[in-house]
């Protein structure tokens, strides 16, 4: 009868060790007990950029990356996209259960009627240069913000810490549209809360004289799929920093500015910015085939394909797809897209993308759609930024509340000199 263990023979001294397996995973500290005297520290794995180190135990969010699936709380994300609204979702990711009819309207009530920002913080983000990048000024921002709110630190009480957690999901949606104004150089548009969660970002983006801004469905509706599509994604760079951030128990919002900072990173959230300058330089449909040759001769490099996790097609890229065109009808369509779409044709027939598993990714329609919405390109991080809050706050709670979870800690391999004695400068 087969045992749920690994046996581990060590070569160098013939000792044989036994190591119990759960969920197909092993203790790391169960490699400590392997030793060649007594004085070793014991054995470590070395997992450069922890490509196979699983650091939590989750229930948030499910991806199988071979078969192209993602899953909040076990609903895949087509059905959410398809059925649900953005703070629906954010209820699912942070309760684990989609809400009643009564949860859900009092959860808006208090999301929506925690909209404003201390007027202080308004000031603050007035004293940033004309031209601040938006990213830039939504990380300083964020982290001022405890300040404002000093029992963010209690954050060992339930009740304290939802309340944080409602005032940055209804929040940092307004520092996101006062960065926006501010770098266009027009005055700061204040909540307006009888629109929903994704009218009020378009209001306080857009609303110029008009008493009362009223969003386009299309656009709003657009936006809440891409809010959805973006709310979490496991344990990646953003979430990982927010999580050993969180391990030393700090508060929230200087936690999600470490989280956002980590976003802000060209490999991370910026991503949806280096798939359109890229297409931007293709120019033409007619230049897509000499681009294709130089990427294969390693000469260019591929925005927007393939993924750490998906070895098939991302399933956001394929709802992404299916809400751009509904886009377009309402903003005509952006130039860019019939060089996307034939770029994605030659990808997906070509062996040598299909034997790498390089198919699009969220990456490569999102910043199409955004900049068909005259969101200029420093913007894309900011708006990867507002939905990725729940994730990374439901994230923050689950480690906080995982009794298995210490300080983050990791470990090194030291290979620099051994001890060696200090020598006077006139002796170097």
């Amino acid at each position: 009868m087969s045992k749920d263990t690994l046996t581990i023979t060590d070569n160098r001294t013939g000792r044989t060790y036994e190591i119990p397996i759960e969920h197909d995973t092993i203790q790391a500290m169960a490699l400590r007990q392997i030793k060649v005297n007594e004085d070793d520290f014991g054995m470590m794995s070395y997992d450069p950029a922890f490509k196979n180190t699983a650091s939590t135990k989750s229930t948030i969010t499910y991806i199988d990356g071979d078969k192209g699936i993602l899953r909040y709380r076990g609903y895949p994300i087509e059905q959410l996209a398809e059925k649900s609204n953005y703070l629906e979702t954010a209820y699912l990711i942070l309760y684990g259960e989609l809400p009643t009819k009564e949860q859900y309207d009092e959860w808006e009530y208090v999301i929506l009627h925690h909209t404003f920002v201390h007027e202080n913080i308004t000031q603050l983000m007035k004293g940033f240069r004309h031209d601040a990048h938006p990213m830039g000024m939504f990380i300083a921002t964020l982290a001022a913000m405890s300040t404002y709110y000093p029992e963010g630190r209690e954050i060992s009480d339930p009740d304290k810490r939802i309340k944080q957690i409602h005032r940055l999901i209804a929040k940092l949606p307004t520092v996101a549209a006062f960065s926006y104004r501010h770098n266009r150089g027009l005055p700061y548009v204040y909540p307006d809360n009888d629109l929903s969660y994704t009218g009020n970002f378009l209001s306080m983006l857009d609303k110029m004289s008009e008493a009362k801004y009223k969003p386009d469905p299309v656009l709003e509706r657009a936006l809440d799929v891409l809010f959805i599509l973006h709310a979490d994604h496991e344990q990646n760079c953003g979430t990982a920093t927010m999580r050993v951030i969180g391990s030393s128990h700090t508060d929230p919002y200087t936690a999600m500015a470490g989280a956002a900072a980590a976003l802000y990173g060209p490999l991370h959230g910026g991503a949806n910015e280096a798939v359109l300058r890229m297409l931007m330089e293709i120019g033409d449909v007619k230049n897509v085939p000499d681009f294709v040759k130089a990427v294969k001769n390693r000469e260019r490099l591929l925005m927007g394909f393939g993924h750490r996790v998906y070895k098939n097609y991302d399933p956001r890229a394929r709802i992404i797809k299916q809400v751009a065109d509904e886009v377009f009808e309402v903003t005509g369509k952006n130039p860019l897209l019939a060089i996307a779409l034939e770029l994605e044709r030659i990808a997906l027939e070509d062996d040598f993308f299909v034997e790498r598993n390089l198919y699009p990714n969220v990456d490569f329609y999102s910043g199409i759609i955004y900049q068909a919405m005259r969101f200029p390109i420093a913007m894309f991080p900011v708006l990867f930024a507002i939905p990725r809050t729940i994730g990374w706050l439901s994230q923050w709670v689950e480690m906080l509340e995982d009794s298995e979870q210490k300080i983050a800690r990791p470990r090194q391999i030291y290979l620099g000199e051994g001890e060696r004695d200090f020598v006077p400068m006139d002796k170097r």
